[in-house]
């Protein structure tokens, strides 16, 4: 199979395995995911596509959210897709390092990307955790595990360590202040800081409503 026929025939399983899930990480975010890279790669040299476009594709293959925990799995998962369909380990060795690394894992854990492939793939996640269609997942996700929407007596927590972050139960708008508001200031790329300041500024705009609303002043 040529380049082409593999990112079709991965779009495919992905969205296969990913259609109709109800937690904001379903196929749409992959796809969404997908265009956002593609639109910053055209804007960075020196990339190549081809890694940037598989990672994109599987880099919620297996999310660790839904594995008890195993951030390693996801990156498992797509290497052995990946071998299934005889491509060449270089690529495979590239994106399974994009994966692993990929997540946000609390404000204390950095998440650096050693690549340019790996850095705008990281943006255009990050990209769709943000904005009205992050506000969207950020609900989704919340009532998929029944966390309260919000509660005024528990504060957010800015998790020191990944597993701080992996445990975390807090009311839905805390996630805002521990992961959303927080990837502003974190994207690697020139066009993915760009999309990122309008995109804040939204969610802070939805937060003065949010309590505006709360409190009964509007």
């Amino acid at each position: 199979m040529n380049q082409e026929q593999i990112v079709d025939k991965t779009m495919r399983f992905v969205e296969s395995k990913l259609k109709g899930e109800g937690s904001g990480h379903d196929w749409w975010h992959v796809y969404r995911v997908y265009n956002n890279a593609m639109h910053i790669a055209k804007e960075e040299e020196n990339v190549n596509l081809w890694v940037v476009q598989l990672a994109a594709l599987l880099h919620d293959i297996a999310d660790w959210k839904f594995n008890d925990g195993d951030h390693l799995i996801g990156a498992h998962v797509a290497k052995e897709w990946l071998k299934s369909l005889d491509v060449d380990d270089h690529i495979v060795r590239q994106v399974e390092e994009i994966l692993h690394d990929i997540s946000f894992k609390g404000a204390g854990e950095k998440s650096p990307m050693k690549t340019k492939e790996g850095e705008i793939v990281q943006d255009a996640d990050r990209l769709d955790a943000m904005g009205a269609i992050g506000i969207g997942r950020t609900f989704a996700y919340g009532g998929h595990v029944k966390r309260e929407m919000y509660n005024p007596h528990i504060k957010p927590n800015a998790h020191e360590t990944f597993e701080q972050y992996k445990k975390s139960k807090g009311p839905t708008i805390n996630h805002f202040y521990e992961k959303l508001l927080l990837l502003k200031d974190l994207m690697n790329t020139e066009a993915g800081k760009k999309r990122a300041e309008k995109r804040h500024q939204f969610m802070e705009t939805f937060l003065e409503n949010f309590y505006e609303e709360w409190s009964g002043i509007r």
